[in-house]
């Protein structure tokens, strides 16, 4: 049992793992009430898509910039700053909703803001990992991170379910503005002199070292086997965002609570297989390739469904193919990759995660407005097919390259 915390040794990761998991839980509330508010303003699919795209489109413009920026500042000092910053965003969006004021275009801007925000913070969180950890506890810290994001994922919803039905969506966003204050104070906290492969400060030209981890990526054929899929599975299927929003009103007709129900269902999934992922803490591609093809086979089953249940069932089953894929991708780049690239190199998954769902979320809402919302989901799980064949057509292409590079295969 001992084995799944191992990273826990870690003075350091121990607080931040601390604070996160609270912040965390805090984000997932606003996430499930922002969804619900927009829902209930609009009624509209194509709006949740929207606000969803609009969270996300910073990503996709800034985070390159960002990944070149966390290669270059001490990290612990600027995640405290981007805490502080997303504490302000979560007070105004509690106000105005709590005061009756709040209208749609409001939620657009915080959530263009708060993704300006995620650009330049996720890089920085998940480079910071290897500083505190050594590369031998790396894919259980890596394994961990997953379990506290998913761990959030199944209480952050339910409370916000819970929130909203009995203090207002309101109250759901001032949780989340006071979750950050744990979150703040656990970096604080930290002690420099224990951190690990701290490289030197990156200097140069932004745009000359944002080509450099590219070219890193694509020359580097551990790495690009691992992008190339998650171009395609974050581009659409990590939608979830927009699909269990839209699953809920459109196709189970159920009401907050169910909604963040269905929400924590995934996160039971992909917490235990996070734990799974722990305490083996190892990383291997055929594991990459093998949970890619699952996560597609189950998100037909998600849109086949339309009984409650069944769904849950199926949400279980795809958040543990979920996080079995993004773990052991993540796990495979940070220990692939130089420490002077990492934030560059994490911000290219971060890119394909989550800086690809505008492009996604806006076609999912689109789509699913005038064809369905489970037509809209098979045609996404077909394609995420096709995305883990090719993977597993250029891994055992290039099979031989791999296991001789650096890292694990």
């Amino acid at each position: 049992m001992l084995k799944i915390f191992q990273a826990f040794k870690n003075y350091n990761y121990r607080l931040f793992w601390l604070g996160q998991v609270i912040s965390l839980t805090g984000t997932w509330m606003q996430s499930t009430a922002q969804a619900w508010l927009v829902l209930q303003l609009t009624k509209s699919p194509l709006a949740v898509g929207v606000v969803t795209a609009l969270q996300t489109l910073p990503i996709l413009l800034f985070t390159l910039f960002g990944g070149v920026f966390a290669d270059r500042v001490p990290k612990r000092k600027f995640l405290i700053f981007t805490q502080i910053v997303s504490a302000g965003q979560a007070l105004i969006l509690a106000s105005l909703t709590g005061s009756g004021l709040v209208q749609l275009w409001h939620l657009y801007g915080l959530a263009l803001l708060l993704g300006m925000i995620n650009a330049f913070d996720n890089p920085t969180r998940q480079a910071f990992v290897a500083e505190m950890v050594p590369r031998e506890d790396l894919p259980n810290a890596v394994a961990l991170n997953s379990s506290l994001f998913n761990a959030a994922r199944i209480v952050g919803p339910a409370i916000g379910g819970l929130t909203i039905a009995t203090l207002g969506i309101a109250g759901a966003f001032y949780a989340n503005a006071i979750s950050f204050v744990p979150a703040i104070a656990t970096l604080w906290a930290m002690k420099p002199e224990l951190f690990l492969a701290v490289p030197p400060p990156v200097r140069g030209n932004v745009f000359t070292q944002v080509g450099e981890g590219l070219s890193y990526v694509r020359h580097t054929t551990s790495a690009f086997v691992v992008v190339i899929v998650m171009a395609i599975l974050g581009t659409f299927g990590y939608n979830f965002s927009v699909t269990l929003p839209l699953i809920a009103e459109f196709v189970l007709h159920t009401n907050a609570i169910g909604f963040g129900a269905l929400t924590a269902f995934m996160g039971v999934g992909s917490l235990f297989g996070a734990l799974i992922l722990a305490y083996r803490s190892q990383a291997t591609y055929p594991l990459l390739l093998g949970s890619s093809a699952v996560f597609a086979i189950f998100l037909l089953g998600v849109a086949l469904s339309h009984l409650f249940a069944f769904t849950a069932v199926l949400l279980v089953l795809l958040g543990f193919a979920s996080i079995a894929y993004t773990a052991t991708s993540n796990t495979l780049l940070q220990l692939n990759t130089p420490d002077h690239l990492r934030g560059r190199v994490m911000s290219i998954f971060f890119l394909l995660f989550a800086g690809t769902t505008p492009i996604g979320g806006f076609i999912t809402g689109t789509v699913a407005t005038y064809i369905g919302v489970p037509e809209t989901l098979m045609i996404e799980a077909g394609i995420c097919a096709v995305g883990a064949v090719i993977g597993i057509r250029y891994y055992y292409r290039h099979r031989a390259e791999i296991l001789v590079e650096p890292g694990i295969a």
